[in-house]
């Protein structure tokens, strides 16, 4: 068990006071068997009427609508709360899925339902003989080994990139570049496994990283936060990573950005089918394009 804070600041500057739609927030997380919230606080200047909702998913929501101009708009979100991830479990699956190929009983296909589809094209098939290079030649598998060696590939094969635009490269893209941000590479092993037909999901959240932790050091950045010399990547921003469906360990956590599995320092905060229905936060302001000047995100993630 881990006692953890996490404080995230998001900072948005303008030329000239404008004014601001509504903004959709996803900071807190779900409580659950492996994270307990303890306390959980939300500030945001200028002041706002702030509501909460479940998405389909279940996430928690808070919609921030806004009356005042402002030349600056912030949000602050600390959590505080108990974490009992594990790091490399060993799976309890099912008898029968320990083997890839297998199929989902009929009882859970119809509610894993398009977590299994596949999302975005692929012609050409590369992603698909990507991820069949993994099989030997029998198609018979250890699906953890399976796994496991998909998870740990892309961290060795593709190169981790910061990226400051909106939206996420499809799977063929990012097979392509040879590169991505923490939630391109998290696209595009849900592609890879999908392709398989496992079923899999999106998950966006933040990453502990010890030796930030201990240095005390500063990160910021946009997607996919600093790197330290122990090559941890994406600590000190938001973070994504994936999920996949195995009967009788339920839905399991892998990192590709850092080639890891299970959540031993994943705080989870939101899962969707597609990282467009995670995005950490989102909003409009009224104004000309050229009225804004920058942004700014800082994540902390301590002990205690």
């Amino acid at each position: 068990m881990s006692l953890l804070t996490v404080t995230h600041t998001t900072v948005y500057r303008y030329h000239r006071p404008v004014r601001f739609g509504e903004h959709r927030l996803m900071f807190r997380p779900r409580d659950s068997h492996d994270l307990r919230l303890i306390d959980a606080s939300l500030t945001i200047s200028p002041p706002a009427e702030v509501r909460w909702l479940h998405d389909v998913f279940s996430n928690s929501i808070a919609i921030a609508a806004f009356h005042d101009a402002a030349e600056e708009l912030r949000f602050e979100s600390r959590i505080k709360l108990d974490h009992f991830g594990l790091s490399d479990p060993d799976f309890a699956i099912e008898p029968y899925a320990q083997t890839y190929p297998f199929s989902y009983p009929a009882e859970e296909i119809a509610d894993l339902g398009r977590s299994v589809e596949r999302h975005y094209p692929d012609p050409e098939r590369k992603v698909d003989a990507w991820v069949k290079a993994f099989l030997n030649g029998s198609g018979q598998v250890g699906t953890q080994d399976l796994l496991v060696n998909i998870t740990r590939a892309i961290h060795e094969q593709f190169t981790y990139a910061r990226r400051y635009t909106l939206g996420t490269q499809t799977p063929v893209e990012t097979l392509e570049a040879g590169s991505g941000t923490c939630r391109d590479l998290a696209a595009f092993m849900m592609g890879a496994v999908r392709a398989l037909g496992l079923a899999a999901r999106f998950v966006s959240g933040y990453l502990y990283d010890p030796a930030l932790d201990t240095a005390g050091s500063d990160s910021g950045g946009s997607d996919s936060g600093g790197q330290n010399d122990d090559d941890v990547r994406g600590a000190g921003d938001t973070h994504a990573w994936v999920q996949v469906y195995l009967p009788g360990a339920g839905w399991v956590e892998f990192d590709p950005t850092n080639g890891l599995v299970g959540g031993a320092n994943l705080i989870r905060v939101a899962v969707a089918r597609e990282p467009f229905q995670a995005v950490p936060l989102q909003g409009t302001f009224f104004g000309n394009a050229e009225d804004f000047h920058d942004m700014e995100v800082e994540v902390r993630v301590t002990r205690g």
